[in-house]
């Protein structure tokens, strides 16, 4: 059964190792699951999950080898261990309820009534005390009442008298397939870390506490400064024109890297980099920053992401006075090495769709000038560029 399990999580593509799934076995020699479906899920989870953007595939793997309503119907029964079952029915049910199960048949008859059930209902059912539905008496179901039920569908506990909580999840916003959102975002902005003590001295150092008061022989407290994310980024942010139908996108973007980078500056430019940059949209045409000064104040340590569709005219990167808001002495492709030239750790993020990318010449130009290192805005295109800024 547990190898199985580990097979589902690895064909589900959860990066899952042979240590631990030993690490499991080793925790279920010595009982820590307590012989309880939902410890088992928490322990097992713990053990095998080691990214978050996973959690939601393993709730749905385990869903389907453990406690899926899948299962039973292609099975016929609960791949649950029946010990583990008993053990469930002990702990809720009181000696009164115990004695009803026992007279109705006991928990076996419980097991194989609900595959039957499930094999002859053809719909959705309302009320009542037998088919599989919500609201009624029968055993099976959600949102009705039965003191040796099994709980399906349901959310939470109504009348606490479910044998088993089936089809429980918790991590759907999780998945790296799903839209993009700042707490997704944030998830995958944390693969670019570095961590520094950097700061005032306002963290406790236990340790080093605790040394100097034995070697003193008096209470010394001694402080470090906190450990932060070190990293230092330059955020450059196309705005404008075919831009504007990936607003939202980009301004979920700036909100995650606002809360994950303690070091972030950014600029916007308008479909290609040129001479001059600015911080605020309001104040582009009067309070412009030259891209000199942005090469001369922020040193080579910097991460350099953009974030732009590349969708222009190919004359906008590659020929003098090619931009369509002013007559530019050089070809916005100087400025890109140069940008490329001072800081070596750059990537590019696109919210137009990978599969669209071969339509567009512009967006192939940008592509080669950044040396193929345009992702796309995707979580999966985000944790890929902070991998190769890495």
């Amino acid at each position: 059964m547990f190898i199985g399990f580990f097979e589902a999580l690895k064909a589900a593509g959860i990066p899952v190792s042979v240590r631990e799934y030993l690490t499991l076995m080793e925790a279920m020699d010595r009982d820590l699951a307590n012989r309880q479906v939902e410890t088992f899920y928490y322990l097992s989870r713990a053990t095998l999950v080691k990214d978050e953007r996973h959690l939601d595939k393993f709730d749905r793997v385990f869903g389907t080898c453990f406690k899926g309503l899948e299962s039973v119907v292609e099975e016929g029964t609960p791949s649950i261990p029946e010990e583990w079952l008993r053990k469930l029915a002990e702990k809720f049910l009181t000696e009164e309820e115990k004695r009803e199960i026992q007279a109705l048949g006991g928990l076996d008859k419980l097991l194989e009534t609900i595959a039957e059930r499930l094999k002859e209902q053809k719909g959705r059912h309302q009320g009542g005390n037998k088919w599989i539905g919500t609201g009624g008496t029968s055993p099976f179901g959600a949102y009705g009442y039965n003191p040796e039920g099994i709980r399906i569908g349901q959310d939470g506990n109504r009348n606490f008298r479910a044998v088993k909580v089936w089809d429980k999840r918790e991590f759907r916003d999780l998945d790296d397939q799903l839209e993009l959102g700042t707490r997704n975002i944030k998830v995958a902005l944390r693969r670019l870390r570095k961590f520094a003590r950097v700061g005032a001295a306002d963290e406790l150092d236990l340790e080093n506490t605790i040394r100097e008061s034995a070697r003193s022989g008096f209470i010394d407290v001694k402080m470090r400064p906190e450990r932060r994310n070190a990293v230092k980024v330059l955020l450059f942010l196309d705005v404008g024109g075919s831009m504007d139908w990936h607003i939202a996108q980009c301004e979920e973007l700036f909100s995650a890297a606002r809360a994950e980078f303690k070091y972030l500056e950014h600029f916007y430019f308008h479909n290609c980099v040129y001479e001059s940059v600015w911080r605020s949209n309001a104040r582009r045409s009067s309070e412009r920053i030259a891209l000199q000064d942005v090469l001369h104040t922020y040193g080579s340590d910097y991460k350099l992401i953009f974030v732009g569709d590349a969708s222009m005219g190919p004359y906008e990167i590659v020929s003098q006075y090619g931009s369509v808001e002013h007559y530019n002495e050089e070809p916005g492709k100087v400025w890109m090495e140069r940008l490329l030239s001072t800081y070596p750790h750059a990537v590019w993020l696109n919210p137009v769709p990978q599969n669209q990318w071969r339509y567009t010449q512009s967006i192939q130009l940008m592509s080669h000038i950044m040396e193929e290192r345009m992702f796309s805005l995707t979580l999966e295109g985000i944790d890929a560029a902070m991998r190769e800024l890495l």
